[in-house]
């Protein structure tokens, strides 16, 4: 292993921490930069950096237990070097508890605090020889911050979640979140088995693992490719044969029952993954895909073109303010609208740390605003295409609510459009609800629970995400 990458790593945890900087994107950064590295000190660089902040609280929580000093006040590199060295103790049996002890005793002293070296070596060693026996909060007892500080979420929501869902759903949507998340493809629309099989061999040559997801066929799941960085480098990728998409975003167009020739608006159109496969669906149809800056645009493009995408004409445009030239034009409306994400933070890990109670309230006014201004286009009886990557009833469920009784929209059931798999999964989910005490339409009427369902980490193979499906009359 190359000597700096603990460096590497323990520089990263730094920037996130001074700059507040997403995750996601200055890792990608990092690994372009250090492109040289070695395979392996790519893995060990991202498992690290990505679990430590997938852990942080749960981390935090034995720091405070071992150390005199409280984590919040201690100096940010101490508690950054601390806490990828503890994520290391208890999630990577591979490296030897002597090994990462030593390092983060030398990587202190490198760093100007030659002094805290028996500080950090003490916290250490302490937690090594107490990883079968660590503290935590009892579940009957505190059960808020027992799932908070198991699966490393914020207090405020789980406490959201147990209020809408009960413990049972609560505890395996926090559990779907810490599962791998590998990375999704869908091949182009209109490809035989065989020529997908053939691609699938391909890739599997080059050490890619593939499994077929059960609700989309065309779909699959990949790993060992070094994440979305080293699928580009896999036959048939530059060439546009398939597209990183993940299964509830091709869902969400599945949802909408485009057909041949149908006009579609796709109103937060970045990075493209709907509106290309809208596109696909609707043949001599035509799909405008619009995003509010260059750079999403530019992004939509990238991979309009990398697909040969010939029916998608691109826009820079604010959702927020009605284009009058479009009223009543669009058959079909995709409003996959800005949220809170947390249905993906598997994927983003520190969402769950800049996410807020009040954030959460002014993004659901801002997609109200959304939802307003880009109504109008869906010509009538036409369809709005609602959806969102979050589990929040505020985003979803009384967003359902907003669009039928404030705009006038009728719900169209989705019953017979999605796959069977995963509305069974969403009627068992529902009567788990009801075995908890809760309300599983949250006030929804029949035919509005119909229109909509909420994909849950853990019950379904796919992202958290919500999709609600409407007709104009």
């Amino acid at each position: 292993m190359a000597e700096n990458i603990r460096e590497i790593v323990l520089d990263t945890l730094l920037d996130l921490e001074r700059k507040g900087e997403y995750s996601h994107k200055l890792v990608k950064a990092v690994l372009d930069k250090f492109s040289y590295l070695e395979e392996r000190d790519r893995a060990f660089y991202k498992r690290v950096t990505e679990g430590t902040l997938e852990r942080q609280l749960e981390l935090d929580y034995y720091l405070d237990c071992y150390s005199k000093l409280p984590v919040r006040k201690m100096r940010p590199l101490i508690r950054c070097l601390l806490r990828m060295s503890v994520y290391q103790l208890l999630y990577m049996d591979a490296v030897p508890d002597s090994a990462v002890c030593n390092e983060a005793c030398k990587l202190a002293a490198k760093r100007g605090f030659q002094s805290l070296k028996g500080y950090v070596n003490g916290i250490l060693r302490t937690i090594a020889r107490q990883r079968g026996n660590l503290p935590m909060p009892e579940a009957t007892k505190e059960p808020v911050p027992y799932l908070s500080i198991k699966y490393s979420m914020p207090e405020w929501l789980v406490e959201l979640w147990l209020k809408e869902y009960g413990w049972k759903i609560t505890e395996i949507i926090l559990q779907g979140l810490l599962q791998i998340h590998p990375v999704s493809l869908r091949f182009q629309s209109g490809m035989s088995e065989k020529e997908q099989e053939t691609y699938c061999a391909l890739m599997e040559a080059q050490g890619a693992k593939l499994s077929p997801n059960p609700y989309l066929s065309g779909m699959y799941l990949l790993e060992r490719t070094g994440g979305e960085e080293g699928i580009r480098s896999l036959p048939g990728f530059e060439e546009g044969i398939y597209t990183v998409q993940d299964v509830s975003s091709a869902l969400a167009v599945v949802a909408a029952g485009i057909q041949e020739g149908d006009f579609v608006v796709d109103c937060c159109g970045a990075p493209g993954g709907k509106s290309i496969f809208a596109g696909e669906l609707i043949g001599s149809g035509r799909v405008l895909a619009r995003d509010i800056s260059e750079e999403k645009v530019a992004l939509i493009e990238e991979n309009i073109r990398r697909m040969r995408a010939a029916n998608i004409e691109t826009q820079i445009y604010d959702a927020t303010d009605t284009d009058e030239k479009l009223t009543g034009k669009a058959d079909v409306v995709l409003l996959d609208v800005p949220c809170s994400g947390l249905g993906v933070m598997g994927k983003k890990r520190d969402i769950k740390y800049q996410i807020s109670q009040e954030k959460i309230k002014e993004l659901s006014q801002l997609q109200k605003k959304i939802v307003k201004s880009c109504a109008p286009y869906v010509k009538q009886g036409g369809v709005l295409l609602y959806s969102t990557c979050t589990i929040h009833r505020g985003e979803n469920q009384e967003m359902v609510r907003f669009m039928t009784e404030e705009l006038g929209f009728i719900p169209a059931s989705l019953e017979e459009i999605l796959p069977e798999k995963l509305w069974e999964r969403k009627k068992e989910i529902e009567e788990e609800m009801r075995r908890a005490g809760k309300e599983p339409w949250a006030g929804l009427t029949e035919e509005e629970n119909a229109a909509c369902i909420q994909l849950l980490p853990g019950y379904m193979e796919a992202d958290g995400f919500f999709i609600a499906r409407f007709r104009r009359g």
